[in-house]
């Protein structure tokens, strides 16, 4: 399979086939060096954050066998979502595990009583961490700011805005190291398994704007399927009857490749992050994906969680499987008081690969969402 194939499919489950926004330029690389797939993809159109985050594909940006990063930062080989490095990493006070039925049913009452906004268009605006490892052994986070506009109306245009915030290292060791390395402009990144190294300039990048058809003329989002703006306000509000809609679409597989088994659980917990940080459904439905997680075995929450953006919430989370041997905690962090999603994590359990050299802990890949809501202020370049 060659690198563009490679990429396209390995592309997270929120990924699509359209021009890149900046996060998902910075975070697909690593991804898709994470986990290896094969055959072919399903068409997506962009979504938003994080893997409950939305956004479009990254191959298109791949030349030979370099990446397009945030900014346009080309670089050789992959890419990945983010992490945050130990020292740097979104804190977890004590692990209280707490009823996660009781939490999770309290923030849907209060996510359910929410006030909606009118607006043409749906915006949301990520910032994106990524923890890597450099050659010189140090660990350095990349980091990006993202925004995009999904038009309310059909046959309409999607929007995106992405800047690359730069790279740095992650922690005061590391910058250490890095200085002793005589603090090189640009992070050489050595890819498990691959050839050649990817390149990480510390410089932030431009802002790039960029903007394309909706899929099909409609379909604005991937739940599963590609979906249209209707489809997501017409969700059902009661969580069997939501689980339900979702499972329709579940094959027993990872929601990227037919050949990772991936349990229903996770791959409910994965499809339906979004519905809670940053989808254009309803106050009502998104208190029925805090029920329908609610109602899930394998979940846990865990109090006082501190986000890559310093705000304090409640994470629910499920562990994850990765083939070649690591194990991540896929964790989203919300406001319990409101129900408002804040972020989407991945933990690193046993590290592998990629994560291999971080401490368990880290996150890995970080998606803060810090707005996402209706506006009717058009979208300008």
């Amino acid at each position: 399979m060659n690198p563009i194939d490679e990429l396209r499919a390995a592309r997270p489950a929120h990924l699509g086939d359209r021009p890149v926004d900046g996060r998902t330029r910075a975070a697909e690389l690593a991804y898709a060096m994470s986990r290896p797939r094969q055959g072919e993809r399903r068409r997506r159109p962009a979504f938003r954050p994080a893997w409950g985050l939305a956004l479009a594909g990254a191959a298109a940006a791949v030349a030979a066998a370099a990446v397009v990063l945030p900014g346009g930062g080309a670089t050789p080989p992959p890419r990945t979502p983010a992490v945050a490095a130990t020292e740097n990493a979104p804190a977890v006070t004590e692990k209280t595990r707490l009823s996660a039925r009781e939490v999770l049913l309290a923030a849907a009452a209060n996510a359910g009583r929410q006030a909606e906004a009118e607006g043409d268009w749906w915006h949301t605006a990520t910032v994106t961490r990524t923890l890597f490892t450099a050659t010189g052994g140090y660990r350095v986070e990349s980091r990006g700011r993202d925004e995009m506009w999904t038009p309310r109306a059909t046959g309409g245009e999607q929007w995106s805005r992405g800047q690359s915030l730069g790279a740095a290292p992650a922690g005061e060791a590391d910058r250490q190291a890095w200085e002793a390395a005589g603090s090189p402009a640009e992070f050489e990144i050595k890819v498990p398994g691959k050839r050649g190294a990817l390149t990480m300039p510390a410089a932030p990048g431009k802002v790039r704007t960029d903007r394309s058809p909706l899929v099909d003329g409609d379909k604005v989002f991937w739940l599963g399927r590609n979906v249209t703006m209707k489809d997501l306000r017409g969700l059902p509000d009661e969580p069997e009857a939501l689980r339900a809609w979702l499972l329709r679409s579940y094959e027993g597989h990872d929601t990227e490749s037919d050949g990772v088994p991936m349990a229903s659980d996770v791959w409910l917990f994965k499809v339906s992050a979004g519905l809670i940080t940053d989808m254009p459904v309803t106050p009502k439905v998104r208190g029925a994906a805090f029920r329908m997680l609610a109602g899930l075995d394998t979940v846990e929450v865990t109090e006082d969680v501190t986000d890559a953006e310093g705000r304090t919430g409640t994470a629910v989370s499920i562990e994850e499987r990765i083939k070649g041997g690591a194990v991540l905690r896929n964790r989203l962090v919300f406001d319990e008081a409101t129900g408002r999603g804040l972020a989407n994590e991945n933990v690193v359990v046993k590290p592998g690969g990629l994560q291999a050299g971080l401490e368990p802990g880290s996150v890995f890949n970080s998606v803060a969402v810090l707005e996402a809501g209706w506006t009717s202020a058009a979208p300008r370049r």
